[in-house]
């Protein structure tokens, strides 16, 4: 399998500072996006200590760890403890937490951490569908039906999160895990993308022609259109999935593929 992957990140048209962070590790592989909650510069401390975090975990655990759910799970809950413990130190800087995605792949699956309102989202076969969900007051009330999807967009607690890395002390940690088809695109981004871009503006941005960079620098681009209310941040990761040594020499002797 091989990835192509970059992210980009920008203040946005209205924030004075930019409070996200983001990583792209190929060679680990590790893709990370955190959403820095608590004004001023706590929220950028702790979207960086998530991310740093994580990287640490994944260097720590090598080139092939036995588990990467529970390793996905260990970023998490060190992430967590790290931004709180830095708040108890620094009172400063009391109440700062992140939204994070973290995301990784290994024989042909993926493999994805999400906590709070930043998203994940899956291009395949001309469609996008969001992998996960948001940890928030108007996803719990679309869940209960209590809301339409246009009441939703337009809601005046839109932002309001329940849950985020350093807000409690115990941290639960959305695992989710699917198999990697050819051509997929992983697109994770923070709300300053996803609140500020339709869904068939992220298809058609995240699916044109040309490099990731390229791709990444346009959605960049749409949000800041969009209002640019918030920071944006967005990493995109394309997969090529290797075919079997049958599937090549059934490619090779013109036979039917091999599945």
């Amino acid at each position: 399998m091989q990835i192509a992957a970059e992210g980009r990140t920008d203040i946005g048209n209205v924030r004075k500072n930019n409070e996200d962070a983001y990583l792209v590790r190929i060679g680990l592989p590790l893709f990370v996006v955190a959403d820095g909650v608590g004004g001023a510069a706590a929220g950028e401390v702790a979207s960086q200590l998530f991310v740093s975090s994580c990287e640490q975990e994944f260097e720590a655990a090598g080139e092939s760890p036995s588990d990467l759910s529970a390793l996905i799970e260990r970023c998490f809950q060190i992430g967590n403890r790290k931004i709180i413990d830095h708040a108890r130190s620094a009172p400063e800087t009391q109440g700062m937490a992140c939204t994070a995605e973290v995301l990784t792949f290994s024989n042909n699956e993926y493999i994805i951490g999400h906590v709070g309102d930043s998203r994940t989202y899956l291009v395949r076969d001309g469609m996008i569908s969001l992998v996960t969900k948001d940890h928030s007051f108007v996803q719990e009330q679309l869940d209960r039906g209590l809301l339409t999807e246009e009441e939703a967009e337009n809601h005046r607690l839109r932002n309001a999160i329940h849950r985020a890395v350093g807000f409690e002390e115990q941290i639960q940690v959305d695992i989710i895990r699917g198999r990697v088809k050819d051509g997929d695109i992983f697109l994770m981004c923070s709300d300053g993308l996803s609140d500020m871009v339709s869904d068939e503006d992220l298809l058609a941005l995240a699916s044109a022609k040309g490099d990731v960079g390229r791709r990444a620098d346009a959605l960049v681009t749409a949000a800041k259109m969009g209002g640019g209310r918030d920071n944006i941040t967005v990493v995109l990761c394309q997969v090529v999935v290797q075919p079997s040594l049958a599937q090549k020499l059934s490619q090779f002797l013109g036979l039917e593929r091999v599945p």
